[in-house]
């Protein structure tokens, strides 16, 4: 779980829109070579693993299943969700493997957004017949992002 301790946070600040556009960038191109090469049919659970290899040959620091928690009140719950990954301590990607995103699925990112404090997020839909035009961008506070509400 991110929180204000995490060293992830300092970093965080110091990102510039160009970094961050910079990561967006390599993240969209990662998509692309997975959806050139495999297409729309494949299950979420077949291009995690493809997109975590794609972001590692580009050299990319990230976080898998990263856990997040929330806070409500007195209450706290400790894992109420899991992003699929985290890039460069800023960007937050979930992946999808549907034939259209609904409201839900970007009201989603917007949480994973809030509760992890990164500025950027991008949902991408591989079930998509064109990938690119089924990434959705969302941001917070950007560049900066805030801080995690955990």
């Amino acid at each position: 779980m991110l929180n204000g301790s995490d060293p992830a946070v300092f970093w965080r600040m110091l990102r510039t829109e160009n970094d961050l556009n910079r990561v967006a960038y390599e993240i969209r191109g990662a998509a692309l070579a997975i959806h050139r090469a495999l297409g729309p049919g494949c299950f979420e659970s077949a291009y995690v693993p493809c997109l975590a290899y794609e972001l590692k040959k580009r050299k990319l620091d990230f976080r898998q299943q990263v856990i997040l928690g929330l806070r409500y009140e007195e209450v706290f719950v400790p894992e109420a969700y899991v992003a699929d990954f985290i890039v460069e301590a800023s960007v937050v990607i979930e992946v999808k493997a549907l034939e259209r995103l609904a409201a839900v699925h970007t009201r989603q990112l917007q949480t994973y957004l809030r509760l992890s404090g990164c500025p950027l997020g991008l949902l991408i839909n591989f079930g998509a017949l064109r990938v690119l035009d089924d990434v959705v961008r969302e941001v917070n506070n950007f560049p900066h992002g805030t801080q995690p509400h955990a």
